[in-house]
């Protein structure tokens, strides 16, 4: 505990992982810990270990949350744990603190007016990627072997991209999520819990920590005992693996095609047959990516709404707390009717019935997370992605993302880190797998980890300029 502690003091002022810390509180678990050790009775599959929550969901009873750096926000408490943070604790995990994510978790990028951004440990001063870019940097950066993160559009995987480690959000259904007053509000994109570490193996740990059956949530499945350690060692001779290095709509940056091309076939020396999938989409990815923040702003809205009641109206009186993307955004969920709202879940079902196409021939799906490289941090707390790929016009908020089409849809997709590029910035592989096939993903993900094995590439973090 005392080396992690001192690697947050050391390592977090640069890359601004971190917006608290409970160093005391981690330190008289750890001794307690020690104590449970030394008797022989430690239990659990991260007993010691420390790790973080993400600072937008609740994450230890008492701790301020601030939702993403929103100040107006910040006398706010946790009123318990989050599912992430309890299972942790239930594996003997240690909390040491929470991680930094943008306003809202309304972006695929990692920056608020409250703490500023997040910085890819890889390179500084460019970002992390969000929503859960504290999470990924402190783990990419070795801080921490594994830390929180949600997923509503790819927060997990894009991040994961950027920051070099392995990020996994699970099918719907598999991490429970109870959430009142309306049970509903995490299906319009399914958003979830989930790990970000830098091996496979802690993520299928922590997907075994958290998977479990939960009557209050209403799209929660009971599939029995599921053993995802055990689906690391599931051969995957015969697979059919479909490349894709756009959707044939993505403007990807050509280096990023190449660097995942040449990684998924790389899956052929496991036994698998890779080969090109294309896919029939008929609208732009501008279009698209519309329709995400569409259907985010519903969750927007009820967060708004939920705070009025408790006397706080963000948007009349603390608008400059967040960025102005987000007040567009939520304005116009206040505006639409049941029409748009129907017209969006048509675009989402387009999207499901073009992956479930895909999954008639394949086994698994491959393409590049993000269509760029991680974007220059920008002052004022309103780092955004690229308005511009190739000559296209790009919706800056998730529109150069490959990521949110599965929380569309509810299938399982991994982040898994590809390489570096020329200039030093990680590439990552998102490995998608049929609904509720999370141990294909799994498999899949850890054959390339024996394969192309990463932790090389921690050498650059480990080795770099901590001022």
């Amino acid at each position: 505990m005392d080396d992690c502690i001192a690697a947050i003091e050391a390592r977090n002022p640069s890359i601004n992982a971190f917006t608290y810390t409970a160093f005391d509180e981690a330190r008289a678990k750890a001794i307690e810990a020690e104590k449970v050790l030394m008797r022989g009775d430690a239990d659990g599959a991260f007993f010691g270990i420390p790790t973080a929550a993400k600072d937008f969901l609740p994450g230890v009873p008492g701790w301020p949350g601030t939702t993403g750096g929103v100040k107006a926000l910040s006398h706010q408490k946790d009123p318990g744990y989050g599912c992430f943070t309890k299972a942790m604790v239930d594996e003997g995990a240690i909390l040491v603190g929470k991680t930094n994510a943008p306003s809202f978790a309304f972006r695929g990028t990692c920056d608020n007016k409250m703490f500023g951004a997040t910085s890819t440990p890889f390179k500084v001063g460019y970002n992390s990627g969000g929503s859960s870019g504290g999470s990924a940097a402190a783990v990419g950066d070795g801080i921490l072997l594994v830390a929180e993160g949600t997923d509503g559009g790819g927060s997990i995987r894009i991040p994961a991209a950027w920051c070099g480690c392995y990020g996994y959000k699970a099918s719907v259904g598999t991490i429970p999520a109870t959430v009142r007053p309306n049970a509903f509000s995490l299906t319009h994109p399914y958003t979830w819990d989930g790990p970000l570490s830098r091996t496979v193996k802690d993520s299928a740990y922590v997907l075994q920590a958290m998977a479990r059956f939960d009557p209050f949530d209403p799209v929660s499945l009971d599939r029995g005992e599921r053993d995802f350690a055990a689906a690391l060692d599931k051969p995957l001779k015969g697979w059919r693996i479909g490349f894709t290095p756009d959707f044939g709509i993505f403007p990807v940056d050509p280096e990023i095609k190449d660097m995942v091309a040449a990684a998924a076939q790389r899956f052929v020396e496991a036994g698998a047959v890779v080969e090109p999938v294309e896919f029939d989409i008929s609208r732009s990815h501008f279009e698209l990516a519309e329709a995400w923040c569409r259907l985010i702003s519903i969750s927007g809205l009820e967060s708004i709404e939920a705070l009025k009641g408790g006397g706080i109206d963000l948007l009349r009186d603390h608008a400059d707390d967040v960025p102005a993307e987000f007040v567009y955004w939520i304005n116009d969920a206040y505006r639409r009717g049941y029409v748009d709202y129907n017209a969006d879940d048509v675009v989402r079902t387009e999207i499901y019935d073009a992956l479930q196409t895909a999954f008639q021939t394949y086994d698994l799906v491959i393409s590049p997370v993000t269509a760029c490289h991680p974007v220059p941090n920008v002052p004022g707390g309103i780092t955004a992605g690229p308005t511009e790929l190739g000559g296209e016009k790009v919706e800056p908020l998730i529109g150069w993302c490959l990521t949110y089409f599965c929380n569309f849809t509810g299938h399982p997709a991994a982040s898994i880190p590809a390489g570096l590029s020329k200039d030093g910035f990680p590439v990552g592989m998102q490995i998608i797998g049929r609904r509720w096939a999370d141990e294909d993903v799994l498999a899949a993900s850890a054959a390339f980890e024996r394969i192309q094995p990463w932790a090389k590439i921690y050498r650059v973090t480990a080795e770099r300029n901590l001022r």
